[in-house]
């Protein structure tokens, strides 16, 4: 690694060139057989059995529609708006560093950044040498992932179906991507991510501690797009419990005070699938 990659790895930064990832170089096509184009529409939606899906609005439910739909409208700014987002959490890197390290150790299969947007966590990962790729449920944010690291591989998918065989994964990042879910989903999203996970696999997740849903479409008024889409800010001890319910042992916890630009704390929870 250069020293110029080194020094903006330090500051969370993503470095200015990705590492191969032996995971595979990208397709152009996502885990369910969805072609992405340049500009991160899709066509020629099919399952897994390579028969046509049905209109996705009758098909899923009306939250996934609507983020993957807000996040496709503001794919670009959002880009911007978070690319140096790292820099400012330096106790979220520092989980992010331990998560890497639990993962390595143990050793059993690559890890997934879910909801990995245009894909800064999965290339900071990827720079402190793990086997990663990255999901996310809107097109154009694959299409901008592929972009800025295109030795890395992005698939778009869900979260609550991953196309990944059962236990394939040694880790599982949720950064910040379990808030668009409401909250009576999770149990099913952390037994999805339970069954994907090999035994002695990790997950972490990160989310706004509270206990309240929000729109953030005002914030992305000032950038010109009107979008309207929800997410939750969420207790710690009752993600916790889900957690354990779902089956998983708790590894660490980390709570952190809010930073300069941010009005809630931020939790992190690392946990271990026996």
């Amino acid at each position: 690694m250069s020293a110029k990659n080194s020094s903006e790895l330090a500051l969370g930064k993503s470095p200015s060139r990705a590492k191969k990832s032996s995971a595979g170089m990208n397709t152009g096509r996502c885990g369910r057989g969805i072609d992405v184009t340049e500009d991160g529409s899709a066509r020629g939606r099919v399952c897994r059995k390579g028969k046509p899906l049905a209109c996705r609005g009758m098909t899923e439910p009306s939250y996934l529609t609507a983020t993957r739909d807000a996040y496709d409208t503001v794919a670009a700014d959002y880009t911007d708006y978070v690319r140096d987002e790292l820099a400012l959490r330096p106790l979220g890197r520092a989980m992010l560093a331990a998560f890497v390290e639990v993962v390595r150790a143990a050793d059993v299969g690559p890890a997934a950044d879910i909801g990995c947007g245009p894909g800064r966590v999965t290339a900071h990962l990827d720079a402190l040498g793990l086997d990663t790729f990255g999901v996310d449920l809107s097109p154009r944010m694959i299409a901008i992932a592929r972009r800025e690291y295109p030795e890395l591989r992005f698939e778009v998918g869900s979260m609550t179906a991953l196309d990944q065989r059962d236990r394939s994964l040694g880790g599982i990042v949720a950064w910040y991507s379990i808030i668009h879910v409401p909250p009576e989903v999770h149990p099913a999203v952390f037994a999805e991510f339970f069954r994907v996970l090999a035994s002695g696999g990790h997950l972490l997740v990160a989310f706004q501690v509270g206990d309240e849903r929000r729109n953030p479409g005002p914030l992305w008024q000032r950038f010109g797009h009107t979008v309207s889409y929800d997410a939750y800010r969420l207790p710690p001890a009752r993600i916790a419990d889900l957690l354990r319910q779902a089956g998983f042992v708790m590894v660490g916890e980390l709570l952190a005070e809010p930073g300069p630009d941010e009005k809630t704390q931020q939790g992190h929870l690392l946990v271990r699938k026996p």
